[in-house]
């Protein structure tokens, strides 16, 4: 396979990537009206070369359990990826897909995979109704950074959020229906059956299941609404609401609420010993965002994670590693970093474990009158341990189809504290992006 990758794969992405270059380079470009009408079929994708270089934490609680064995001071990777996505219109019937691709190089491994993240159909017999079947990500949620209420979607990376995600099969049903001169101006009903079978969305949960949920969404005085409930048991009961509304033309709030009645999480205790806990969890988000009038975006997200952990559990885990990596380098014994990587898997090592979160980002459209140049900066604050991730960036768009964007992170925080504790202390991060 890495063969079939570095010999076949890799060249035929270069080729492709020549033809399309010189088919837009060669193209006559006419004004034709039948081009304005719409198309069977339509796709689109992108081509990118992702370059990336990290100064590891050497001491950090991550970086013991990333490579006791073989420790390192620096990581440098380079990715290459290819996306495609594309929609078949006949009568009724819309087929939509969305596949990635990539190939991965850093200092220890090759790594490669293709994935597809969408692919269902969309049947409409009438203008009130919508079956799909098939694959498919549903973005329930109004929040930029996280969706407490996103009970059928994978967790998205608050530092990518709009970065593409894989779905879950299913069988889905929208029933809509508007309303003149009223208050309330459209009432739409979503219903979704999830299975869980082997083969079928397997890291959704219990295997066996076939899981249902629901979104009743209200357009309300121009105020969204959704109320959502799930049940089932691959995963256990969940209820959530969210709403979304513009105070001005460019002053936007939005806000969910999520509540589930019984959930269960692993805690390391005092024993250090793993113990499954069952409780109550109530989380939600609150933000904003908001455009000046010199094109400066801000986005401000505070989010409550009752899943997540305080800083004495962290301390607990964190505690764990010290005592794994100290038995290590005395005696050779790994015995304590197997049991801290499996209590890092699925729980303390996931991101934003933590409880309480403040997301800001702000951005500004060509600044000092700098044509197609897009500054920006992105932080992540743990509000409990104070650590915290800061992301100045920069995008360039002024080549026709191509994207360039540098990124720098850095990570801050003590030496028990979320961000303090990564693999990383900081990260440079080069992805030039051709669409076609």
């Amino acid at each position: 396979m890495h063969i079939f990758y570095r010999q076949i794969a890799l060249p035929l992405c270069l080729c492709l990537f020549c033809c399309f270059s010189s088919a837009f380079a060669e193209e006559d470009f006419s004004f034709d009206l039948e081009e304005f009408e719409k198309k069977s079929l339509s796709w689109s994708g992108y081509m990118e070369m992702k370059g990336e270089h990290m100064d590891i934490n050497e001491q950090g609680a991550f970086a013991w359990l990333d490579a006791y064995q073989r420790p390192r001071s620096t990581s440098d990777r380079a990715t290459g990826t290819i996306q495609l996505e594309g929609n078949f219109n006949k009568s009724i019937v819309d087929f939509n897909w969305l596949i990635q691709a990539y190939g991965q190089q850093d200092q220890r491994q090759w790594a490669n995979d293709a994935v597809i993240f969408d692919a269902y159909a969309s049947i409409k017999p009438t203008p009130l109704a919508t079956l799909e079947l098939g694959k498919k990500v549903f973005k329930w949620g109004k929040g930029y950074a996280w969706n407490p209420v996103g009970f059928i979607d994978r967790v998205k990376d608050p530092n990518n959020p709009e970065e593409a995600m894989e779905g879950y099969t299913g069988v889905g049903l929208d029933l809509i229906k508007s309303y003149a001169a009223s208050p309330l101006q459209t009432v739409a009903l979503t219903a979704v059956a999830l299975p869980v079978w082997r083969g079928v969305n397997e890291d959704f949960g219990a295997e066996g299941n076939i899981n249902l949920a629901s979104k009743l969404y209200l357009l309300y005085r121009d105020i969204d609404i959704d109320c959502i409930f799930f049940t089932g048991n691959s995963r256990t009961t969940r209820y959530g609401v969210d709403f979304s509304t513009n105070l001005a033309s460019n002053f936007e709030i939005h806000g969910e609420l999520a509540h589930i009645p019984r959930q269960k999480r692993k805690v390391l205790t005092t024993a250090q010993t793993v113990e499954t806990q069952w409780f109550a969890e109530t989380s939600y988000l609150l933000g904003f965002r908001y455009l000046s009038k010199h094109d400066i975006t801000s986005i401000i997200e505070y989010y409550h994670n009752d899943h997540g952990y305080t800083v004495e559990e962290f301390e607990r885990f964190y505690d764990l590693v010290a005592q794994a990596n100290d038995l290590y380098a005395r005696t050779g014994d790994t015995s304590l970093y197997q049991r801290a990587n499996q209590v890092a898997r699925g729980a303390y090592g996931q991101p934003q474990s933590g409880r309480n979160y403040l997301y800001v980002r702000v951005t500004q459209k060509e600044p000092f009158d700098v044509l197609y140049f897009t500054p920006g900066c992105t932080a992540i604050v743990n509000l409990d341990d104070e650590s915290f991730s800061l992301s100045p960036e920069a995008v360039y768009t002024g080549l026709t189809n191509w994207e360039i964007k540098l990124r720098f992170s850095l990570l801050h925080g003590s030496a028990v504290s979320e961000f303090g504790e990564k693999i990383n202390k900081n990260k440079v991060e080069l992805r030039i992006r051709y669409f076609f």
